[in-house]
């Protein structure tokens, strides 16, 4: 029995493995919807950069039937995620031409989970920026409006499963990788808790454990299942991965009574928006009629430290990234193919004493602890996702003064003397304006979700969606996971999709 778009568009990644599984209809047949969805979205969305037709045929073929999510289509976010013999850029020119060597963990257990993987999502290079407009594959257009962004660094798995090409997509959360795109695209994103999903084998852990694998989903139960299926260590892993079942069983228990503490302002002193406001207001309201307990309170951390760190790790990274690429690639760092911002903190990396990253690395506890002291008070944290609408292509561009400073800095040898001037706290700052309020989980390393829960009416005349992020203690994913099944039972979402183009 053949399935329709429609009735396709009805199914989420789970009841879609139910009906292969019933034989009502075949994994092949799955794919060809996939497939003819893309080709109406992909030109105007651009969210898929490498297409992996035939090895999705052959993943048909050779992935277990009994698989617990044979046959459904999947994207795969071009960056950390591998699969031997396809293309890796990492949204880099600097990798266009590079394949990768081997599956990483999480891309042989997608493979394991008997997902189809038919393409690579669209990032920023390297994935650095919260908005995916990289320089080497063009912007991904947001469905619900094509001029603003989809979000970052996942921003192609978001905008392909807001279209509906596939009910899910894979992600990586550095600094709110998952749950920006989520917002932005009017989805559901988990950021994990750190070391709960195996960076290997090609690390130990991305970006100092502030990174951590997931997926999109427009279902709460899609991104529980995937928990359940994907999490825990490999073999040879150098870190404690975090290994727990029963994601899936939680959603069936509706949370206690929570106390929930809630804030919407700015923990950099930025503006917060009134949408932004709003949204949040929707959701404590939300959150208040269903019986939970919701004060307004912060935990004691700075976030001026908190974004000075994170850029301290981003140049430490950055650095050592190009110097990676370039024992890839046989191409001395200097001169790989990268966008000048790229190219600029990797030089601060350069420059930065090792000193200086380990004192900025040693603040992360200090800031766990805080919000572990906050947490003996409250269940969870609740913050705005974002700190404004999903902003159009180019607000998070370097500015031509940004690009003329950062031309200077480069060619007269000034990244020692920038670190200490009022340069990088002002490049902090702009970086983290329009999405000040999801790095702190990176660096606490707790897990952290944006629910879609309000849509914004602007005036362009869109309606566009803005997500309500939640915090909990290290290893709570099931506690967050089973509010979001009460909230999607209260206010469903599924249905909500962006115009077809035409």
């Amino acid at each position: 029995m053949s399935i329709t778009t429609q009735d396709y568009l009805q199914h989420d990644a789970t009841a879609l493995a139910a009906l292969v599984k019933a034989k009502s209809v075949s994994a092949d047949e799955l794919l060809d919807v996939a497939l003819q969805l893309a080709a109406q979205w992909n030109p105007h969305i651009n969210a898929i950069i490498s297409p992996l037709h035939d090895y999705a045929r052959q993943l048909i073929q050779t992935c277990d039937p009994q698989a617990p999510l044979y046959g459904v289509p999947f994207l795969v976010k071009d960056l950390c995620t591998q699969l031997a013999g396809t293309p890796y850029s990492a949204g880099s020119n600097s990798l266009k031409n590079y394949r990768s060597e081997q599956d990483s963990v999480l891309g042989a257990r997608f493979k394991q989970a008997g997902l189809i993987i038919f393409g690579k999502t669209n990032t920023p290079e390297l994935g650095l920026m919260g908005t995916t407009e990289p320089k080497a594959f063009g912007a991904t257009h947001n469905p619900w409006q094509s001029n603003v962004s989809c979000g970052g660094s996942s921003g192609g798995s978001g905008a392909a499963v807001a279209a509906g090409i596939v009910p899910m997509a894979s992600g990586g959360d550095g600094g709110g990788s998952i749950r920006i795109p989520a917002s932005a695209c009017g989805l559901f994103g988990l950021k994990p808790s750190r070391y709960r999903i195996s960076s290997g084998p090609q690390a130990a852990e991305f970006w100092d454990g502030a990174a951590v694998e997931h997926v999109i989903t427009r279902s709460v139960r899609d991104s529980a299942l995937m928990l359940d299926l994907c999490n825990g260590p490999a073999a040879g892993e150098p870190s404690p991965t975090m290994q727990q079942t029963g994601f899936m069983a939680a959603l069936n228990e509706p949370p206690k009574k929570l106390r929930i503490a809630f804030s919407n302002e700015s923990p950099i002193g930025g503006f917060v928006s009134a949408e932004a406001k709003a949204a949040l207001h929707h959701t404590i309201k939300l959150l208040t009629d269903l019986g939970h307990d919701v004060v307004e309170a912060k935990p004691n951390i700075d976030g001026n430290a908190v974004a000075r760190c994170y850029l301290t790790m981003y140049f430490g990274h950055v650095a050592a990234d190009l110097m990676d690429i370039s024992a890839l690639t046989g191409v001395p760092w200097k001169k790989l193919k990268v966008e000048q911002a790229t190219h600029t903190l990797a030089r601060f990396g350069m420059a930065l004493p090792a000193a200086e990253f380990v004192k900025a690395k040693r603040l992360w506890n200090q800031f766990g602890r805080a919000l572990g002291a906050f947490f003996q008070d409250y269940d969870l944290y609740l913050t705005p996702t974002l700190a404004d609408v999903p902003q159009p292509h180019g607000t998070f561009a370097p500015s031509t003064m940004d690009m003329l400073s950062m031309h200077l800095v480069n060619t007269l040898g000034l990244h020692k003397l920038a670190l200490k001037t009022a340069i990088v706290e002002d490049m902090a700052y702009k970086s983290l304006e329009k999405l000040p309020f999801t790095q702190l989980a990176n660096l606490t390393g707790v897990p952290a979700m944006s629910v879609p829960l309000y849509w914004a009416d602007t005036a362009s005349g869109h309606s566009l969606p803005v997500g309500s992020q939640f915090m909990a203690p290290m290893g709570a994913e099931a506690h967050l996971l089973a509010l979001a099944a009460q909230l999607e039972a209260a206010q469903p979402w599924f249905h909500k999709r962006p115009p077809t183009p035409n």
